[in-house]
């Protein structure tokens, strides 16, 4: 599976880097290419990615 390419003028957003290596080496190991990207970019999240991230996310719909 390869990782999706970024538009040309778009750049993965700095506090979503930042969040990405925030986190476990344990969990930053499991995380797919492809679901880096769409972390990165604001694209919709796979469901794979979300169980990975359960434990950091947090709930603001409230």
């Amino acid at each position: 599976m390869t990782t999706p390419a970024a538009p040309p003028n778009k750049k993965p957003d700095p506090e979503r880097m930042a969040v990405l290596r925030s986190l476990p080496l344990e969990i930053k190991e499991q995380i797919s290419g492809a679901e880096a990207h769409a972390f990165l970019y604001d694209e919709e999240l796979p469901d794979s990615l979300l169980e990975k991230l359960r434990d950091f996310l947090v709930d603001d719909s409230d």
